[in-house]
Parts: C-alpha cells; sequence; structure tokens
C-alpha cells in the first residue's frame, strides 16, 4: 500500500480557533504528544506574528525530534528570514510558504496581477530554498484558481526549489467529485509534478473536509494536511483522526496507509480539548463520548451476540478503554501504578507519589475512579503552576435566596478574599472572582459535560472568557459543578494575566 503523510497543522491553523491562545509550555507538551501519535510533518505555528508564536515554534523545532518541523511564511523575505530563523535548529526542518492564487483573492485582498503573484511567489521559494532544503508552497484559496494560472504557478515554483506543493481548499468551497477532478487537472498541466509531493489542506464550512481530502487520496496526492479534533479557523479543518481511520478502516477503498500510531489518538484528542478549552461534541466521530456507545435495545442486543454487527473499528485501536474501571478509596499504590502503566502513562516515583495523592482525595469523593479521570489526573500535574489559586469556596444559593458566593485565592503569598451576588451560583462565584482581583471579565462560552458515567462523575467546565478584546479559555474538573466552573474560570484568568491582558487589584489581602 502506498504511505500517505500526515501533516499536522493543530498549532499554527488549530490555534486561530476563537478563543485559543495556547503558551509556549502547552505548544511543547502538544507538540510532543503529536510527535507520539506518529505524525510526519507538524507546523509548529507562525512565527512572524507574535514573538510568542516565535519563541514557541523555535522551542518545538530544538525539543522535538523525529518529525519534520514547519513554519508558515508568507510570500515574502521578512517572513521567511523569520520562519528559517524560527525552525533552523530543527531536525527536519521545512519552510511553508504560501501566497493567494484566486482571482477575487488577487483583486481584492492582494491588488496584484496574476504576473506579480507569479513573481513573487517564484522569489519567495527561491529565497526559502537557500535557507532549507525542504519547501512546501501553498496556493491560498487554490480551489477557485483558474486550472492553467495555477499550473503555471506551481511550474514556476518548482523549478525555484519547491518540495511540495499544497492545493488547499481555503474556503471550504469544493465538492468531493469537483475538488477530484480539479487536483487531476493541476496535476496533468504542472510541469515537474513527478519531482515533488501533492498536498490538500481543506476546511470544513459546509461540513466536507474529511470527504474531499479523502477523494484527494484518490486522486493521488501524497500528504494530507489536518487538525486534531478538526479544529482551526471558522468550521475548523479536516479532522486527523476521521482521516486516519477512514484509510485504516477502509484500506480495501482506499489502498492507503499512515505512518500515525492510532492507540494514541484518544490521548491526543484529550489533551488538545483541555489545553485548548474547546470542548468535544458528544457524537463527534472517532472521539466524540458517543462514538462507540449503544443505548438502543436493538443494538445492544446485536453487540452481546458480535460486535461487528454495530462497531465498525474497536475503540481501543484509538486507545479508548472499552471497559470501565474499578479504581476507588481502597485501591493500593500497586493497582493505581499498574493501571497507569496499561494506559502508557509512565511517571517517575515522585510525580506518582503526588498523584497517588490526588487520586486519595479524588476517590474519597467519588465511589469509582475512571479511565478518564486518571487522563485528567496526570494531564492537571502537567500543567504550570498557576500564579493565582483557589484558597477555599463558600456558595449560599435556593429557592428563595439571593445567590451569593464567597470566593479566597492566592496570589504571590497573599490571600486574597471577598464575596459577590449573581443570577445564580456560578455566576456569584465569577463575579466574587472578578471583585477579589480587579478584572472585568465576560463570559461568552461556557460547557458542562461529564467525564464518565454515573452520579458521581466529576464535571468538566469549559469556559471562553473575554478581557477587553482579548478572548482567552478555561478548563475546571470536579466532582463539584460550581468548583469546577470556578477553576475554569481561574484558569481563564491566569492565562490572561500571563499574556499581558489583564492586571491584578491587591486591595482585598488579608
Amino acid at each position: 500500500m502506498r504511505r500517505i503523510e500526515i501533516f499536522d497543522t493543530t498549532l499554527r491553523d488549530g490555534e486561530q480557533s476563537p478563543g485559543v491562545a495556547l503558551n509556549a509550555e502547552e505548544k511543547l507538551q502538544i507538540a510532543h504528544q503529536l510527535g507520539k501519535l506518529g505524525v510526519n510533518v507538524l507546523e509548529a505555528g507562525f512565527p512572524i506574528a507574535s514573538p510568542g508564536d516565535f519563541a514557541g515554534v523555535r522551542r518545538i523545532a530544538q525539543e522535538v525530534r523525529n518529525v519534520s518541523v514547519a513554519a508558515l511564511a508568507r510570500a515574502n523575505a521578512k517572513d521567511i528570514e523569520c520562519a528559517w530563523e524560527a525552525i533552523s535548529e530543527g531536525e527536519s526542518p521545512r519552510i511553508h510558504t504560501f501566497i493567494a492564487t484566486s482571482p477575487i483573492h488577487m483583486r481584492y485582498k492582494l491588488q496584484k496581477s496574476p504576473e506579480e503573484v507569479l513573481e513573487q511567489a517564484v522569489q519567495a521559494v527561491r529565497l526559502a530554498k537557500s535557507k532549507v532544503s525542504d519547501i512546501e508552497f501553498s496556493a491560498e484559496d487554490a480551489s477557485r484558481s483558474d486550472v492553467d494560472f495555477l499550473a503555471k504557478v506551481f511550474s514556476g515554483v518548482i523549478q525555484a526549489g519547491a518540495t511540495v506543493l499544497n492545493i488547499p481548499d481555503t474556503v471550504g468551497y469544493a465538492t468531493p467529485e469537483e475538488y477530484a477532478a480539479f487536483l487531476r487537472a493541476i496535476m496533468e498541466h504542472t510541469k515537474g509534478i513527478e519531482k515533488v509531493k501533492v498536498s490538500v489542506h481543506c476546511h470544513n464550512d459546509l461540513g466536507l473536509a474529511v470527504a474531499n481530502s479523502l477523494a484527494a487520496v484518490g486522486a493521488g496526492v501524497h500528504q494530507l494536511e489536518c487538525t486534531v479534533n478538526g479544529i482551526g479557523e471558522r468550521a475548523g479543518n479536516a479532522a486527523l483522526e476521521e482521516l486516519v481511520m477512514a484509510l485504516h478502516t477502509r484500506k480495501d477503498q482506499f489502498k492507503a496507509e499512515t505512518s500515525i500510531v492510532t492507540s494514541e489518538i484518544a490521548r491526543t484528542s484529550q489533551l488538545v480539548s483541555r489545553l485548548t478549552g474547546m470542548m468535544i461534541q458528544h457524537n463527534k466521530a472517532i472521539v466524540g463520548k458517543n462514538a462507540f456507545a449503544h443505548e438502543s435495545g436493538i443494538h445492544q442486543d446485536g453487540m452481546l451476540k458480535d460486535r461487528s454487527t454495530y462497531e465498525i473499528m474497536s475503540p481501543s485501536i484509538i486507545g479508548v478503554d472499552a471497559e470501565s474501571i474499578v479504581l476507588g478509596k481502597h485501591s493500593g499504590r500497586h493497582a493505581v501504578q499498574q493501571r497507569l502503566t496499561d494506559l502508557g502513562l509512565e511517571l517517575d516515583e515522585s510525580r506518582f507519589e503526588e498523584l497517588f495523592s490526588r487520586f486519595k482525595l479524588l476517590a474519597d469523593r467519588k465511589r469509582e475512579v475512571t479511565t478518564a479521570d486518571l487522563f485528567s489526573l496526570v494531564e492537571e500535574q502537567k500543567e504550570k503552576t498557576d500564579q493565582i489559586t483557589l484558597d477555599y469556596l463558600q456558595v449560599s444559593s435556593g429557592t428563595h435566596l439571593v445567590p451569593t458566593a464567597t470566593v479566597g485565592l492566592q496570589y504571590e503569598g497573599q490571600r486574597l478574599a471577598d464575596a459577590a451576588c449573581g443570577d445564580g451560583p456560578v455566576d456569584a462565584a465569577f463575579k466574587a472572582i472578578d471583585k477579589v482581583l480587579g478584572t472585568q471579565g465576560i463570559l461568552s462560552h461556557y460547557s458542562l459535560q461529564a467525564l464518565d458515567g454515573g452520579e458521581d462523575a466529576q464535571g468538566e467546565v469549559t469556559v471562553t472568557v473575554r478581557f477587553g478584546e482579548n478572548l482567552v479559555a478555561g478548563r475546571g474538573v470536579s466532582t463539584d459543578i460550581i468548583e469546577a466552573s470556578v477553576r475554569g474560570y481561574l484558569q481563564a484568568v491566569n492565562r490572561a494575566f500571563v499574556r499581558g491582558w489583564v492586571k491584578i487589584c491587591e486591595n482585598n489581602a488579608s
């Protein structure tokens, strides 16, 4: 079978999702996991965008091995020089440069003639080639471009040194049959196409990103560009997990495979969801909570007789434990450690002891600690210590009471405390935090889901909060919904504080 390379752009296009702002530590954590997942190319970011993005890309290039690290650059000298500086210490660096080629983009956005665009594309690739051997060129809005002009641009950049050509459906406008025919036409008309790899990057505006990408495989492309959980601009990108499992499950149809370690899919999905604050919808293919759930009596009967009646893939393939585990307050160190090992979560002795202490505290609050709980405990441990932490929370609420919350926080060795009323206990707690710190957060999104089944399940709250013109996400987990909400809001405040979007008032120190 032919090998399809996976180009992951979770840390570049995925981070452009509204409300997502990953710091360098979070980007590095995701990058290491993407390495474990087995992606071929990891697009670490857009270095010219900000000093923080530059630092994140550079650190990933320095520390993440066994994967090609790419940096995005517009087709101009300043961007390309910056991209090269960021990835120059990478094991297998790639500069990814782009310019728009559709009539609508050239006329209204670039305000350049086709001849000027062609010249700029060739010059950019030539400059990039003087820095590094691996050059990817993307024709932005390719699917709405003229075939003959696009083939001319591609022929020119191949001659200038491009090694990968990306033919993106930037605005998610194409349909599968149309896109496959367009790709074949481009490949037939481009001189030197046999010397390079052909890639596609599909957006999901019409819900066709995965379908278009798979149609591209049928047309003969070599690389698929995608993101974990399908996150990204607007409606997002083609979802990595869906593409990989479609190729894996339907090898008979596509006759292609990837290098992805499928047992790392669920873990990667959960990590990206937690750090970006973007909840995975329950009915999301492959990684959604309900992807392997069966409620219908007819389905359950079929499953009991033979799982293949209603499951076309085993949950264990993507690293999901299909059976509930029974760990509780009476479980010993050995049982917990063995379960972590079974899940591939290797911890040194000191980290395990710290996790085991938190495991015991959690086990006292609920009857069973599940696989989802263990992943949550391990990932929380990896988080960089927040500068502002929750000391205590007290809430008063009822049908004939005005909801009131008292919140105590720790910041730089000081205890800060205050109380506030609100429309409900969660609203009151958020207002109390703002009152304590002197911040003014506006909640733009709030979601709550159970991490697992049962009446004592931990609640996972994800929030998106606006501070001025800036959106930032946060996530909190607890068996108490209000506490989980407060922890999620505090994580958002901490992230905004680190980025300089809020300042802390210390008038309420005690």
